[in-house]
């Protein structure tokens, strides 16, 4: 015979552990402590790297500026361009020419305060074709022959040569019809003093003008000497920056 026996069940089950359940409130003498985030680092490469691109930025936009002011022709506006013909007479020549005619080209720079006037090959001869730039700011003229390839540096005359802003207001009056400069010529004369070596210090306008050419300083003589010219080598540029013609002779020393 075979025996069977069953152990007795527990009625009581074992108790879960609620720890998980249990809401633990902290005491008030206990502090609650949060959490502190680990800080991360400033990105310092992505700075310097933006930084560097401003400056950069900025050293370009410097040259561009540099370079388009003092290298290339600025564009003027229609009403800074002029194209001037002017009838005058010489009280010299007049039996034997009459009336005569003088043309030329003229730009004014305001903001930058200078004049920039270039003369054709004159009709009628006895005037070399030149430009010629009278800057206010460094108080300077520069007339370039261009027949003989030659610049030549003087003071500026402002009792003979009219400021931007007036010349300006002039040709603007002369263009619309309301004023016509009179027809009458002023002579000057001008003498070679030395050779001019370095542009550098006459200013960016007449650099560029006079660059690799033959330059030279010019005195104005105060009375001009009629028995000397037999024995000097001179000619002249006839120009148009006021209200009357101005004939500049320039002679070079024996």
């Amino acid at each position: 015979m075979v025996k069977i026996t069953f152990q007795p069940v527990s009625a009581q089950k074992p108790e879960k552990d609620n720890d998980e359940d249990k809401i633990v409130i902290p005491q008030a003498h206990e502090h609650l402590t949060l959490p502190v985030r680990s800080k991360r680092p400033f990105p310092t490469g992505l700075f310097c790297l933006a930084f560097g691109l401003v400056i950069f930025m900025l050293g370009l936009i410097v040259a561009s500026v540099y370079v388009y002011r003092h290298y290339f022709i600025s564009q003027m506006p229609e009403d800074s361009l002029f194209h001037c013909r002017v009838v005058y007479e010489d009280s010299v020549f007049a039996p034997l020419r009459g009336r005569q005619e003088l043309e030329e080209n003229v730009g004014i720079y305001l903001e930058d305060n200078y004049e920039q006037i270039s003369v054709p090959v004159p009709h009628f001869g006895g005037s070399d074709p030149a430009d010629i730039i009278h800057d206010f700011h460094r108080g300077l003229t520069a007339y370039y022959d261009i027949a003989l390839d030659k610049c030549y540096i003087t003071e500026l005359n402002t009792t003979l040569v009219m400021p931007p802003r007036s010349l300006w207001e002039l040709l603007i009056n002369v263009k619309r019809g309301t004023y016509l400069p009179q027809t009458y010529i002023i002579h000057e004369e001008m003498v070679v003093t030395g050779r001019v070596r370095s542009l550098r210090s006459l200013g960016p306008y007449i650099h560029r003008l006079c660059f690799s050419k033959e330059t030279y300083r010019l005195r104005r003589r105060s009375h001009r000497r009629v028995e000397r010219r037999e024995t000097q080598k001179c000619h002249s540029i006839r120009h148009f920056e006021n209200t009357f013609v101005v004939e500049t002779q320039i002679c070079d020393r024996m």
